[in-house]
């Protein structure tokens, strides 16, 4: 009997160490009979100090808009942040690996948003300090939120009314799928997030460097020239179009690195360090001190 009784206190002890590592779930449509179905879920990791109101971000992994990269894209950039001052929701959207298509990602991260953002007292944050970053094609979902704030509310299509602002404070895409247009796209990415309708219509309402409006969020873009999965070209693109518009942007190009590093602690985190520039300027911009 004791034996079995330090057993399951080994295994609730284990359990519990995984549930605060991977951080807090908290179901996004649950509350919304139309949507109760549907599995995305962020999950959130508070800073060990946490008595003042913090800034907040929501965290997209890529995976060409098919799967998600959680560890190293999700679970440790949450957990940096997290470290830094923030809190982080790691966001679990929805993919075309479980058959989805737009405008499921854009509606996962919209509610998102909005949840943070109304729940801010109960989070302890910052509702004017809710920021987005995203991998790849989490990149793309980011700039796309970012983007999108206003011209393709997908919670007011929904039913769904909020007095929250959609528009996020920050964004942060990190070697991102950009362009839907031949030259540049990533197709796997393409098809994953348009399904069979790839129109030409379709595929420059969803190229982000065609999509910028004058009021996207301060952006900051990460790339590696040896991108061997995106083209790094999707990123001067996007960037282009950032000052054309004269959006507070930021091109973080380096010269080796690949893709998908997250936040690794790698050869390209050891040798760069390329999240300590991305610090400095979340202070440049009043996010964080």
């Amino acid at each position: 009997m004791k034996k079995n009784l330090t057993t399951l206190f080994l295994f609730l002890t284990i359990s519990f160490s995984s549930f605060c590592e991977s951080g807090i779930p908290i179901h996004i449509w649950k509350e919304i009979p139309s949507m109760k179905n549907q599995y995305s879920v962020m999950y959130m990791h508070s800073p060990k100090e946490n008595s003042t109101k913090r800034p907040a971000v929501i965290v997209c992994p890529g995976g060409s808009y098919h799967h998600l990269g959680i560890y190293n894209e999700g679970y440790k950039s949450a957990k940096w942040f997290s470290e830094n001052g923030f809190v982080a929701f790691n966001l679990r959207y929805r993919t075309a690996e479980a058959g989805y298509h737009y405008p499921a990602m854009l509606q996962d991260i919209q509610r998102a948003i909005q949840i943070v953002r109304e729940n801010a007292e109960e989070f302890n944050v910052d509702a004017s300090k809710v920021g987005i970053i995203g991998y790849s094609a989490g990149g793309h979902l980011v700039t796309m939120a970012g983007a999108f704030h206003k011209s393709h509310d997908e919670l007011k299509n929904l039913g769904i009314n909020h007095s929250v602002s959609l528009r996020p404070d920050f964004v942060v895409p990190v070697y991102p799928v950009v362009s839907m247009n031949d030259e540049l796209a990533h197709r796997w990415s393409r098809k994953s997030l348009l399904g069979k309708n790839q129109s030409q219509e379709r595929k420059n309402e969803f190229s982000m460097e065609l999509q910028i409006p004058n009021d996207m969020p301060p952006t900051y873009v990460v790339v590696c020239k040896d991108d061997n999965v995106v083209d790094y070209r999707n990123s001067l693109a996007l960037y282009d179009a950032l000052q054309e518009k004269q959006i507070k942007s930021e091109l973080a190009l380096y010269e080796w690195g690949k893709h998908g590093f997250g936040m690794l602690d790698n050869e390209f985190m050891k040798t760069f360090r390329w999240n300590e520039p991305l610090k400095q300027w979340l202070i440049e911009i009043g996010i964080i001190k």
